[in-house]
């Protein structure tokens, strides 16, 4: 598996989540918050038809299948 950052997501990518492989139905990028850090919003659905939404900042790495 391949690691990425979160902000470089993009719609239909399929990430391991939990474990789970989840495929990417939403990416949304905030502006930079009082954190500091720019974050990044993804809603994805899992196998069963269960939707997941995540906020993580924009430099976090994820597994991309």
């Amino acid at each position: 598996m391949v690691k990425i950052l979160a902000k470089d997501v993009k719609q239909g990518t399929v990430l391991v989540l939990g474990g789970e492989q989840v495929t990417v139905q939403e990416v949304e990028h905030s502006d930079i918050a009082k954190q500091g850090t720019k974050k990044t919003r993804l809603v994805a659905k899992k196998a069963n038809g269960e939707t997941v939404t995540i906020i993580r900042p924009a430099e976090y790495p994820l597994e991309k299948v």
